[in-house]
Order: structure tokens, then C-alpha cells, then sequence
């Protein structure tokens, strides 16, 4: 018998589809024999989201105003009695009969992924040229090939996902800043090929978010791995230096070094020094603090019930 799990399931308007993810996921939860606790984190929804997860029989709670898909997810780790916990959506589009060999991989995993390149994926083509661009940036950045850069069904260790929440955004970017985190200090990672299927209404993540994306994999890659990203214009400003030095002094026939020579090497030298600098501090401090929890707005978030009102208890964390 496997471990007692926590499912975080972050919902914002999804009211028509709710019910039928839940209603699959005890389902599959109950053939497989696994102790579970559901959570639905209602991000402040305008529709019937909220009562409709609590007539499912599940945990609800609440956002008092839409805070993001990331936030929804650190107030539902961080609400969490068990300590492995697994994430899903609430539109339908990740089959929850994955989990259960998702569950088994963690045995050899920190965290099991669900990643979307099964026989049956529906990711939009317009956002196909995007997804890879990122995926070709961040598998430089991490030095790892990443199946899957931004997938929602995930299985992890609480404590291990709960030391980077100071870092973790609160929009759709989530996925990817733990994954990025995690490869960067060389935490195990699983992937298992999943289908997706057609959501179920209409898609949050607007075309805007994959430069959001590309900002964050360099953000983190200066966190992480500063060398990845500074060696690069190292290279371009040596380079740059020594050709204009070679050209000074027997093309033009001049004896003295340009300024532009000089400073091209200077550049390279202060680039070097400060992505030097950078990596040291990072291997230094290694890994955040693991009782951190950090971004989590407990006044912000209550337990769900149909009538409840804003002066609610607020949601206690498990520390």
C-alpha cells in the first residue's frame, strides 16, 4: 500500500469542469486503493467553482480575490497534511490515471512528471514555436534534456518543493521556476509520458506570458547556474578584442592598440569576474531554507464552504 498523498488542485472559473475531474480522480484513487486528501484551491472564482468542488466531497479553499495559479498551488502545498503531494488541473486536460505510476516513480524520484508526449496531446499549434524556443533555452541553462518544461500533474516531496517557495511566482510560471530550481541543484527528475487532453472551456495563458518565460529561465539561470549565462558574453567580448587587436597591429599596420581593442578585453575580464562572483555565491549558499514558506498569504485564503463568508478562519499551515 503506497503512502497517503495530498492532491492540490488550483481551480479559477472552472466551474463546469470541476466536478468531472474530481469524480475521475476518487474514482481512480479508490480502484488503486490510495489514501488521499483532495484540495481545491478556489483562486477567487466569480462562477460556481467553489460550491461545486465541495458538493464533490473535497477540501475547498478559498482566495479572497484572484491571486494566480501559482499562488493557488503554494496555498494548497503549504495546507497540505501528508507529506508527498501531487498537482493537477481543474479543466480536465490531465488524466488522473497516471498517478498511480506517477506515485510508484517516486520511490526513485524527488519529483515524477507528467509529461505531455503521449499518443494523444492537444497543445494549440500557435504555441508550439514558443514552447520550444523555451525548452532549447532552459535545457541549456540546466544542462539536462526537458521533456516537458511546464507541465501540471506532478508528484513531489512537500519538503523539497516547500524550500523554494520564497522564489516560486505566483502566475502560471510556477511549473517552470521549480523545474528549473530543481535540475539546477541537482534534484532527481522523473518523467512519465502522458496524454492531454482538450481542456475543458477556455485557456488563462495569453501570448504575452512565453516572453514572461524566456525573462524567467535567464532570471533563474543567474540564480542557479550565473556562469551558463555570463560565460557566453565572455566568449563575444574576447573574441571581439582579439580580432580588433590582430587587425590593429598587422592590418592597419598601427603599433598601438585601439580603445575599442582594450575595452573589449576589459569587458571580458569584469563579465568573467562577475559571473565568477555569481557562481560562488551560488554554490555557497546552495540550497534555500526548508522551513521557508514564504509568499504564502494565509489571511488570504480560507476554509470553503457553501455560505462561508470572509471572516472565515484562515487556513492553518502545516509547518
Amino acid at each position: 500500500m503506497s503512502l497517503p498523498i495530498s492532491i492540490v488542485i488550483p481551480a479559477y472559473n472552472e466551474g463546469p469542469a470541476v466536478a468531472p475531474v474530481l469524480e475521475e480522480l476518487k474514482a481512480t484513487l479508490e480502484k488503486q486503493g490510495i489514501e488521499a486528501e483532495i484540495i481545491v484551491v478556489d483562486d477567487g472564482s466569480a462562477d460556481d467553482t467553489g460550491d461545486n468542488a465541495h458538493a464533490a466531497g473535497v477540501r475547498v479553499i478559498r482566495h479572497r480575490r484572484n491571486r494566480g495559479y501559482g499562488a493557488s498551488l503554494k496555498t494548497g502545498i503549504a495546507a497540505a497534511k501528508h507529506d508527498i503531494v501531487a498537482i493537477t488541473d481543474a479543466d480536465g486536460t490531465y488524466p488522473a490515471k497516471y498517478l498511480p505510476a506517477m506515485l510508484k516513480a517516486l520511490d526513485r524520484a524527488d519529483m515524477v512528471i507528467g509529461a505531455r508526449t503521449g499518443d494523444n496531446v492537444h497543445i494549440p499549434l500557435i504555441r508550439r514555436p514558443a514552447k520550444w524556443c523555451l525548452n532549447m533555452v532552459a535545457n541549456y541553462v540546466t544542462a539536462f534534456s526537458i521533456p516537458d518544461l511546464n507541465s501540471g500533474l506532478r508528484v513531489f516531496r512537500r519538503n523539497i518543493v516547500m524550500q523554494y517557495f520564497s522564489i516560486l511566482p505566483d502566475q502560471f510560471s510556477w511549473t517552470t521556476t521549480i523545474t528549473l530550481a530543481m535540475l539546477c541543484d541537482r534534484y532527481t527528475l522523473e518523467y512519465i509520458p502522458i496524454d492531454y487532453l482538450q481542456r475543458t472551456g477556455k485557456s488563462k495563458i495569453v501570448a504575452m506570458d512565453a516572453g514572461n518565460f524566456l525573462v524567467l529561465i535567464l532570471r533563474m539561470a543567474i540564480l542557479f547556474r550565473p556562469l551558463r549565462v555570463f560565460l557566453p558574453i565572455v566568449g563575444v567580448c574576447f573574441s571581439y578584442g582579439i580580432v580588433k587587436t590582430c587587425v590593429d597591429l598587422w592590418v592597419t599596420g598601427d603599433k598601438n592598440i585601439s580603445i575599442t581593442a582594450i575595452l573589449g578585453l576589459l569587458s571580458a575580464l569584469l563579465v568573467l569576474l562577475i559571473g565568477m562572483l555569481g557562481d560562488a555565491l551560488a554554490t555557497r549558499l546552495g540550497r534555500l531554507n526548508a522551513n521557508n514558506i514564504a509568499g504564502v498569504d494565509t489571511k488570504d485564503a480560507f476554509e470553503y464552504h457553501p455560505g462561508a463568508t470572509v471572516e472565515s478562519d484562515a487556513v492553518e499551515n502545516k509547518s
